[in-house]
């Protein structure tokens, strides 16, 4: 059957049908991949968060499908999808870890950020170098945003948790400053990792990676790079802003309606 889109009947009967092939297909043919649809399905269409939940854990679980996991993840952080229920940090990072070990860049992302951030709840313990590994694969799996956080570690040095570190011990080693940092400033690394985060579309390493040129940090200095990776961060910067305007100007529509 032909829909005419422009008819709201037949937009509504053509919704209908979709949430029906996408339970078909989730629970008699057993397809991760549809399951999946069939909560973004809820989630999207119905706003039903509640059975969006149910709908990513129970594919993350039975069938293993990466993405449920990081959804799962993200309802859990957030709270999403139980009335009255605030974030779950624990229980989000566990779908992270398990999305990530399912080769999911953004839950890798989630992981690995959860595990280096001094802000994160208690309930995470902060694993440093093992957020480095979760990061630093997610980034491998061309993550734009995972490469740019790595660059910034590198580029202000990882330092230890205060009570770890003390000024005042004595040590054999000629330097101190390795006992200070869990990651170490290093800003041929953060250049690297700048470098393939603008070239992945991240407006903020592009504007960096120009700093970075323009001050000889990491590369060697030159002006007609980091010009060029200015011009690149502000196109960048207006692309987003029409985005923006494009997505407000829909709602109001919406809206009006």
């Amino acid at each position: 059957m032909a829909y005419d889109l422009k008819k709201e009947s037949d937009v509504k009967e053509y919704i209908e049908k979709l949430g029906v092939e996408y339970r078909f297909g989730c629970y008699s043919e057993k397809k991760p991949e549809v399951c999946h649809l069939l909560g973004d399905y809820l989630e999207g269409i119905k706003k039903d968060f509640e059975k969006a939940a149910k709908v990513y854990k129970s594919t993350c679980d039975d069938y293993g499908y990466a993405k449920s996991c990081f959804k799962f993840g993200n309802y859990s952080f957030l709270g999403k999808g139980k009335s009255g229920s605030k974030g779950d940090a624990k229980a989000a990072y566990s779908y992270y870890e398990k999305g990530c070990k399912l080769n999911d860049s953004d839950s890798c992302l989630h992981s690995g950020l959860l595990l280096v951030s001094r802000s994160m709840p208690k309930e995470i313990d902060r694993d440093v170098p093992k957020g480095l590994e979760f990061l630093s694969k997610s980034c491998d799996m061309n993550n734009a945003t995972a490469c740019f956080y790595l660059s910034g570690m590198h580029i202000s040095g990882v330092q230890k948790k205060p009570e770890e570190y003390n000024p005042q011990a004595k040590t054999d080693s000629p330097s101190q400053n390795s006992g200070e940092y869990i990651v170490e400033k290093d800003m041929k690394k953060a250049f690297e990792f700048a470098y393939k985060a603008c070239e992945l579309r991240n407006m903020y390493a592009c504007a960096n990676l120009s700093q970075m040129y323009a001050r000889g940090d990491g590369i060697e200095k030159n002006e007609v790079e980091a010009e060029k990776y200015k011009k690149m961060a502000l196109e960048m910067q207006d692309e987003i802003k029409k985005q923006q305007q494009t997505l407000s100007f829909q709602q109001g529509l919406k809206n009006a309606q």
